[in-house]
């Protein structure tokens, strides 16, 4: 595609980071190259106090690099500070742990010159898969939560291509949540009558880098935060966003932790491990159904069953994260960033 500056098709690509060390070099670097194939972009790197010298690198590779000091440092606040810095008409938003897939700005772009679905379109995303799925189980598993089907749908995560006046007419995201802020602000954009696209095209490689339980359970907990904090900002609207997936939570994060209850109780008072083994067997079960149901995202049965494990299990990390987020909230107390990655 050959565009001039100036043109609709200038786009600024909006990189947040905070001590990614050389994973952000390769993302500046993957956008760099689609740069130099002919598209016009204005690169902005913001930094979220990153003492490794991710601003350094980001400057010498030519970003425009913002540091974003002070609280909340979230990812929500660091994605505003980058767009109000452009004035391109489109806004393509990376994290610093991600590759550009080289064709995606083009077919994105397609869309939004649609006479048919250009118009109405706020933002349009692809398919964000991880890099090292073999690098962990947990890797391995989490990179299926990132497979949706095509078409029009309620949200998008954080790699994005949207509108800079949809932007505008939401006033960009929320920089109070510490998560969930994709998603917040993409019920703000629908409430305007804004849509959003998900193509069946590859967006960006992830690196996920978890390796450990406690990086798994942290994510979850940031979830639930996530769910009780933006349920808890449209509950009494007409359109109660995510109220139902955090009450649906809070069901089942409580049953599964009673049925764990019981269980260890019953083993003590029999003087038996039967109840776990039974208990055990149910949950066991009831990741083989998700399994099946979650099929067409891998040919593998191995990765399928952790999955469905996984989608059940979670509920409880989730839960406390709810409860954590509901508990300060009463006390008028702000909960801190929920960091689940290792530098």
């Amino acid at each position: 595609m050959n565009c001039l500056p100036g043109s609709d098709q200038y786009v600024a690509v909006v990189v947040i980071g905070r001590n990614e060390g050389d994973h952000l070099t390769l993302c500046l670097e993957s956008v760099l190259a689609v740069r130099d194939s002919g598209l016009p972009i204005d690169l902005i790197y913001v930094d979220s106090a990153s003492t490794d010298g991710s601003p350094e690198s980001a400057d010498k590779l030519g970003a425009r690099v913002i540091r974003v000091s002070g609280q909340p440092m979230t990812a929500a606040r660091g994605r505003n500070a980058g767009w109000t810095m452009t004035q391109a008409p489109y806004v393509l938003f990376l994290d610093g742990d991600t590759l550009l897939h080289p064709l995606f700005l083009d077919q994105a772009l397609a869309v939004f010159n649609d006479p048919e679905l250009g118009p109405q379109t706020a933002a349009v995303w692809g398919h964000r898969r991880e890099s090292n799925p073999g690098g962990s189980v947990y890797n391995r598993v989490l990179d299926l939560d990132w497979i949706y089907p095509a078409g029009w749908t309620e949200f998008f995560g954080g790699d994005v291509l949207i509108r800079r006046e949809a932007l505008v007419s939401v006033d960009g995201y929320n920089p109070e949540l510490i998560a969930g802020e994709e998603p917040e602000m993409c019920r703000r954009l629908r409430e305007r009558g804004w849509r959003i696209l998900h193509i069946d095209e590859p967006m960006t490689k992830h690196d996920l880098r978890m390796t450990h339980f406690s990086q798994y359970w942290r994510r979850a907990t940031r979830c639930g935060h996530a769910y009780a904090q933006v349920s808890g900002l449209f509950e009494n609207t007409a359109d109660p966003f995510w109220t139902a997936e955090a009450r649906r939570n809070r069901k089942r994060g409580l049953l599964l932790l009673w049925l764990f209850l019981l269980s260890f109780t019953a083993c003590y008072l029999l003087h038996s491990g039967w109840p776990l083994f039974v208990l055990a067997l149910l949950i066991l079960a009831a990741g083989a159904r998700s399994a099946w149901k979650a099929r067409s995202r891998s040919n593998s049965w191995t990765t399928l069953l952790l999955f469905g494990l996984h989608s059940h299990l979670q509920e409880i990390p989730i839960f406390i994260g709810q409860m954590r987020y509901r508990f300060a909230r009463a006390r008028h107390r702000k909960v801190s960033l929920i960091e689940y990655k290792r530098a």
